[in-house]
């Protein structure tokens, strides 16, 4: 009892380590973000900002309100700031008018009287308001509340857009839970068996995670297709990986797989801090881990126009290859044990058939030979057959 208690104690350490590892202290680390505007005032306000910032901003100007919801639509830059006006219109720099909407082709792009920030929460709503909480003082010196412009807004019913976060968790769970059914209720199944079931048992799971997202919960408004697929892709991937790991970790699995798809996926996905929040282990994770597909897939098909989506699915794609990898080792790791053990049983057999005869007289050995012999060719053919 005791040695099988250290499963869950490695599991609370890892949980600990892993979640307040990746948010316990979020804090941006050249987190991108624009001020709107190519005069000379504008490029030294961002370079001020920079020098404050220490690293934790990067600051550039863009010449253009256009420009930079452009770039925010893009997740080039997470907070675009427009300074005020020093009048009731837009201000050019002598180069040509800027109209109050900030798209004038002057160089002085600033929108009216307020100052204004310009965010896309469909990226990441806990960026968001980081960022209007850097600028919110800039505006206040400048004798002017901020206007904040979601240039990206997400659901209705999903005002946060950490939704995907959590339909990322429910889909995860149903997957890897799974592999611990098939693993070890399904050990007695030939392994093309077990991964056809992961297949099976990771579209039913899709289904039920399209449904939170659609008619449930409406976490997303439109698009449910590519959101399914997505979430089949990563459903049986995890469910792959799985069936193949359980031949080689046994009672381990579980926790395999926890490590795998909870402690370092949940954390890395960037479902509630991007890694431009968290510290470097995390955000490297953040580049090729299966959750970070999954969410950054479905924020880019349902709230960005699909721009970035194909990398995302090559993400998911490559870890349902490395599944079907894994179920291929592990299908040649049992043939290999279920040849090891014929042969154990037909050298055991013969030592057995051997002694026996050694005991029995001279002139009723041959039968007795034969009569062993059967008893052994039978008891082969039960071992080969399990």
């Amino acid at each position: 009892m005791l040695t099988h208690l250290i499963t869950p104690l490695l599991m609370c350490i890892g949980m600990g380590l892993a979640y307040l590892g990746a948010f316990a202290h979020p804090a941006p680390h050249h987190l991108p973000v624009a001020v709107v505007g190519s005069s000379r005032s504008a490029q030294l306000l961002a370079q001020s900002i920079n020098d404050k910032a220490g690293g934790d901003l990067e600051v550039r100007t863009v010449a253009h309100r256009s420009t930079a919801v452009h770039q925010l639509k893009h997740q080039d830059i997470f907070g675009a700031y427009v300074p005020a006006a020093n009048g009731n219109g837009g201000a050019g720099d002598g180069n040509g008018p800027a109209r109050a909407d900030g798209s004038g082709n002057g160089n002085g792009n600033v929108n009216g009287k307020a100052p204004e920030l310009l965010v896309a929460t469909a990226a990441s709503d806990t960026s968001a308001s980081i960022v209007q909480k850097i600028f919110t003082p800039l505006a206040a010196q400048q004798g002017a509340p901020l206007k904040v412009t979601d240039v990206a807004p997400t659901a209705d019913d999903d005002p946060t857009g950490q939704g995907i976060f959590f339909l990322l968790v429910a889909i995860s769970i149903g997957s890897y839970a799974s592999v611990a059914v098939i693993g070890g209720a399904g050990a007695v199944l030939p392994i093309r068996l077990r991964a056809a079931l992961a297949v099976g048992t990771s579209f039913v799971v899709s289904l039920i995670g399209t449904a939170f997202a659609g008619p449930i919960f409406h976490l997303v408004d439109h698009g449910l297709w590519g959101l399914w697929g997505m979430a089949w892709l990563y459903s049986a991937g995890i469910l792959l990986i799985g069936t193949g790991l359980h031949t080689f970790l046994k009672r381990w699995t579980t926790l395999g797989v926890m490590a795998l798809f909870v402690m370092l996926n949940f954390t890395s996905s960037g479902g509630i801090f991007r890694p431009e929040m968290q510290n470097g282990f995390f955000a490297a994770l953040h580049s090729f881990w299966n959750g970070a597909g999954f969410v950054e897939g479905v924020r880019s098909h349902v709230y960005f126009d699909g721009y970035g989506l194909s990398g995302h699915l090559w993400t998911l794609a490559l870890w349902l290859v490395v599944g079907v990898l894994m179920v291929g080792l592990a299908a040649l790791a049992e043939r290999r044990r279920r040849t090891a053990e014929a042969e154990a049983a037909a050298n055991a057999a013969a030592v057995a058939a051997a002694a026996v005869a050694a005991t029995v007289p001279e002139p009723a050995r041959q039968p007795v030979r034969g009569a062993v012999d059967d008893g052994v060719e039978e008891e082969l053919e039960e071992a080969v057959g399990v």
